[in-house]
């Protein structure tokens, strides 16, 4: 989109720090959000999750900082996790269908979710106060018959095959089952319904999201032009708008999220804080900037600041990027000690008391173990064949002296250190190796 002097304090953050993709008529949207916050009186918003894993990943943090840009706005969130769209499956950037979870499942990963949204919004009872609402409420009583006759006659088939996300399967000849197919209709509906009973007018997402999102435009509109009986009798106020941000990848094309070590959870029981800041510390040079004005709350004067860095300076920029993106998540004390473990790591040669732990039973390391079984064991490599590459690639070390051996016999008893012993894979990744209990 060109780029446009907005007048919302939400659509100026919008667009400056880089979030802004498509939206559906955005001059429209930045005079209903300025009207809103000038009177005082919140515009609805929402952005759909469903609920497909027991904690979103940073993949989804976009999203989320978008939420929490809107009530710094002013502005009403509408978190809906999907508990009845995931019973379907979203075919959205997907080669082949979801794996579909059963109703404890989908339980279970709801109420795991929550925890996440809460460390980033404000909930309660006033008017800018975030909401947590489930699409179940209504899609698991729908009656298909009434269904399909009130809002399935608003679809074109031939329009529904032209959307991406079916038009990539069908291209690939990958199946798209008639379940999935009915993804963008229920997505569509439930944005009718969002508005229906909460007043909800603005739908945000990713671009992958775009041609859902702008069926629920659409379907209001026909709604409301079937009641209305004449196209010029709609109310502005009751026109509902789409909003997306880019699908994030970084300089080097990679997806933002997982890593050759895994996903990077929203959830410390899934990875540590100090797992969380050193992903962040590893940002490529080139999306340091684009990184600090999405995923912190840093001025875009200090930002700027930081941009001007060079050389060495710019590992100081992602020092504080990674600092004030893991205080947001884990606490401000959490980021801290993060950050000083790191230090303490990598520039002091230190092997700190506050790198991650892992314990192994104390039979498992009472007797010598063959150096590969023992990184393998110790979660350093996904296999004994990986840790073999590892050692043989120089990458493995134990209270930092490297093992070349990948066969080397090696008795926990002699290097324990202060109850523990340091495993280091690559100059990045270090822990604990503690017995358990």
């Amino acid at each position: 989109m060109t780029e446009q002097n907005y007048q919302s304090n939400f659509m100026q953050t919008y667009a400056e720090r880089g979030f802004m993709h498509q939206c559906t008529a955005d001059i429209a949207l930045d005079k209903a959000l300025k009207e809103a916050e000038t009177e005082g009186e919140p515009l609805t918003c929402y952005i759909g999750f469903d609920c497909t894993a027991s904690s979103l990943h940073v993949g989804s943090l976009i999203q989320i900082m978008i939420l929490r840009h809107l009530q710094k706005a002013g502005h009403k969130p509408i978190i809906l996790l999907g508990g009845g769209t995931t019973k379907v499956g979203d075919p959205s950037g997907k080669d082949k269908s979801r794996q579909l979870l059963d109703e404890d499942g989908i339980e279970q990963n709801k109420n795991s979710l929550k925890q996440v949204f809460k460390t980033f919004l404000s909930f309660g009872d006033n008017a800018s106060d975030a909401m947590i609402v489930d699409n179940a409420e209504w899609l698991d009583s729908l009656n298909y018959i009434d269904f399909l006759r009130e809002y399935g006659r608003h679809f074109s088939v031939n329009r529904m095959l032209s959307m991406e996300s079916v038009k990539m399967r069908l291209e690939r000849e990958q199946p798209l089952s008639f379940l999935e197919f009915n993804y963008m209709i229920l997505q569509a509906y439930d944005f009718v319904e969002l508005n229906k009973r909460y007043g909800c007018r603005v739908q945000i997402g990713g671009s992958d999201q775009w041609g859902n999102i702008i069926n629920g435009v659409e379907l209001n509109r026909r709604l409301y032009a079937v009641d209305a009986q004449n196209d010029d009798e709609i109310d502005m106020a009751r026109e509902l708008f789409g909003l997306t941000s880019p699908l994030l990848t970084t300089s080097s094309g990679a997806k933002m999220g997982k890593t050759a070590d895994g996903a990077i959870w929203l959830d410390s029981e899934l990875l540590s804080a100090y797992d969380y800041w050193q992903f962040w510390r590893n940002t490529e040079d080139a999306d340091v900037v684009k990184f600090l004005k999405l995923f912190t709350e840093l001025s875009l004067e200090e930002i700027a600041t930081l941009e001007a860095y060079e050389g060495a300076q710019i590992n100081e920029a992602k020092k504080i990027l990674a600092t004030e993106a893991t205080a947001m998540l884990h606490g401000r004390e959490a980021a801290k000690q993060a950050a000083k473990t790191a230090q303490q790591t990598f520039e002091q040669g230190m092997a700190s008391a506050n790198l991650p732990e892992v314990a192994l039973a104390t039979d498992e390391l009472s007797s010598a173990i063959p150096a590969f079984k023992l990184f393998h064991m110790a979660g350093l490599a996904d296999s004994g064949g990986a840790a073999r590459r590892l050692i043989r690639d120089g990458g493995a070390r134990i209270n930092d002296e490297q093992i070349k051996d990948e066969n080397r016999e090696l008795l926990y008893a002699e290097h324990e250190r202060d109850g523990a012993v340091k495993l280091s894979a690559g100059k990045k990744k270090h822990i604990l190796l503690k017995r358990a209990g």
